[in-house]
């Protein structure tokens, strides 16, 4: 295990990378909305370093009302076949517009035309309705790039806390925890 959370993040990170069969990048985002109720969905992530954990959305989804209201955030990793997972929270900012801009644009055009059309997290009447917005879309666009919506954009998540486990026969699993004492990271073990 290594000293640095985010080092290691990266090992299991990359091998995972290599052994899981369908999006190694998915993971678990936990909010907190209005009077303290939780909510959590799967997100992919799209980037990260030492400044944090990077994923895109709706500005106007429950999750980003949640995280507009309370920017605590916890992010979940589970690699079942690798009997891994890494827990890590902190707290949310939204990107640079640049940032969502050059992300945005390495989308696939169905993506980019999607996030035009959904109005995410509210009520929908039909599929039908979803898929004609769609097609209005792809007429409002043809034939030109289709840029970053402004009702749509990322946050970074600046963690405080990782948590890594290992599972172990038995139950006798592994957990190695880091948290942030000022500007330097404390570690240590919790019981399985």
């Amino acid at each position: 295990m290594s000293e640095d959370p985010f080092r290691q993040f990266g090992t299991w990170f990359a091998e995972a990378s290599r052994t899981e069969p369908s999006d190694p990048n998915a993971m678990t985002v936990a909010t907190i909305g209005e009077g303290g109720r939780p909510a959590a969905r799967t997100l992919l992530l799209k980037g990260w370093d030492e400044r944090g954990f990077v994923f895109y959305g709706n500005l106007g989804s429950r999750k980003a009302r949640d995280m507009a209201g309370n920017p605590n955030v916890a992010l979940l990793f589970h690699w079942k076949s690798l009997q891994r997972q890494i827990r890590i929270e902190g707290q949310v900012t939204q990107v640079e517009a640049t940032t969502a801009d050059e992300y945005f644009a390495t989308r696939p055009r169905t993506s980019q035309l999607g996030a035009w059309a959904s109005e995410q997290s509210r009520p929908l009447a039909s599929r039908a309705m979803f898929e004609e917005r769609l097609h209005e879309m792809e007429e409002r666009f043809a034939g030109k790039p289709v840029p970053r919506p402004d009702f749509w954009s990322g946050w970074r998540l600046k963690p405080d806390y990782f948590e890594f486990w290992q599972g172990v026969d038995f139950r006798l699993h592994d957990r190695v925890i880091f948290r942030l004492d000022g500007q330097s990271w404390e570690t240590g073990r919790l019981y399985p």
